[in-house]
């Protein structure tokens, strides 16, 4: 496993496994893929571009071209199905190690599978950073806990003025 790249299980997991090598050899990261729906189900893939530079409209036309032929020649989903390219967005879910410590400071909630030890399933608070294994999560009481990322359903960073102006200072590259 890669700190590049999100877990997932499931159809999402086969899904993610068919598409990942290809976009990475277009110079893309996967953030998420997500199914939503039964009849008709959506297949909702979110992306960054590997460089960090800004994500547009053409990077999710290039992703969606590249991502229907490589979804049409394995076809995962046996039924119709529609496919919806995106960037993951300021307030982006926190899927990958590298999400995790990129955004250490800023403000997340985090939603388990089932209850922890405290007998919590939700908690929000400042990212401290993670590894394979473990995200650690500041508390306003200042306590810093520990989750296990197997436990992990949702992490979303929250919008906020910091956050919004981390995301807009322009990238230095060397």
């Amino acid at each position: 496993m890669s700190e590049n790249r999100p877990i997932h299980t499931g159809l999402e997991g086969r899904i993610a496994e068919l598409i990942v090598e290809p976009l990475e050899a277009q110079g893309y990261e996967l953030v998420r893929v997500q199914v939503m729906g039964t009849e008709t189900p959506t297949v909702q893939i979110m992306a960054d571009r590997a460089d960090g530079t800004g994500f547009t409209l053409e990077d999710c036309e290039k992703i969606s071209r590249l991502l229907s032929a490589v979804l049409d020649v394995e076809d995962p989903i046996e039924s119709a199905w529609t496919l919806e390219v995106s960037s993951a967005g300021i307030d982006r879910p926190l899927t990958r190690t590298k999400d995790f410590n990129t955004y250490a400071g800023f403000d997340a909630r985090i939603e388990l599978n089932f209850p922890d030890t405290a007998n919590r399933k939700r908690y929000t608070g400042k990212l401290a950073g993670a590894d394979a294994e473990t995200v650690k999560l500041l508390l306003d009481n200042g306590e810093t806990i520990e989750l296990a990322r197997q436990n992990i359903k949702k992490a979303k960073l929250l919008l906020t003025d910091a956050l919004i102006a981390f995301t807009t200072q322009p990238k230095v590259t060397n």
